[in-house]
C-alpha cells in the first residue's frame, strides 16, 4: 500500500500545515458534511476519471448522476445494514442537522438522507479512516448497480408476460 493511504491524507495534511489534533465530537454535523461532500465527490470524480478520458461535459454528467442527493440516498439505503452504531449516530446527526440551505433539485427527504451519508463521510475521513470510507462507498455502488440490474430484469420479465397475455388472447 501506498504511504498516503497507510497515513492518510487527513494526516499527511495535518503534519505539512502543522495543524493541532481536534475532538471531532466538538464538529457540528453540517461541518462533517461540509467536508464529506468533497470527499465524496472527489471519490467519484476519480472513478469517473479513471473510466478512461471523455470530454468534460460527460464527465460532468456522469458524475452529477453519482453525487446528486437522490444517488447519495439510494448509496445510504444500501449501505445501512454495513454501518456500525457510532457510524448510524453520525448520519442520523447529520441528516437531522437543521440546514439554512434548501435542496435544489431534490425532495427534503434526499437532501436530508445526502447531508447525513456526507457528514458520516466527512466524519470517516476527519478520523483518518478513508479506507472505510472507500469500503463503504464500494459497496453501495456494486448494490446499486445489482439492485439496478435486477429491477431491469424484473421489468422485462414482466414485459414479456404482457405481450405473452397478448398473444394468448388474440389467439
Amino acid at each position: 500500500m501506498e504511504k498516503g493511504v497507510e497515513e492518510g491524507l487527513i494526516r499527511i495534511i495535518k503534519e505539512t500545515f502543522s495543524l493541532a489534533e481536534t475532538d471531532l465530537k466538538t464538529y457540528s454535523p453540517l461541518t462533517l458534511a461540509f467536508i464529506g461532500d468533497v470527499v465524496y465527490d472527489l471519490i467519484i470524480r476519480t472513478l469517473v476519471v479513471e473510466q478512461g478520458n471523455a470530454p468534460v461535459n460527460k464527465l460532468h454528467k456522469r458524475v452529477s448522476s453519482l453525487v446528486k442527493a437522490s444517488a447519495q440516498m439510494e448509496l445510504y439505503h444500501s449501505i445501512e445494514d454495513m454501518l456500525t452504531e457510532e457510524e448510524l449516530s453520525i448520519y442520523k446527526r447529520g441528516r437531522n442537522a437543521k440546514s439554512f440551505t434548501t435542496a435544489k433539485n431534490a425532495s427534503i427527504t434526499e437532501y436530508r438522507s445526502a447531508t447525513g451519508l456526507e457528514a458520516l463521510i466527512g466524519y470517516l475521513y476527519l478520523d483518518n479512516r478513508l479506507e472505510r470510507v472507500l469500503e463503504l462507498i464500494k459497496a453501495g455502488l456494486e448494490r446499486r448497480s445489482t439492485g439496478a440490474e435486477e429491477k431491469k430484469k424484473e421489468s422485462n420479465t414482466q414485459q414479456q408476460e404482457i405481450q405473452q397475455n397478448d398473444s394468448e388472447e388474440r389467439g
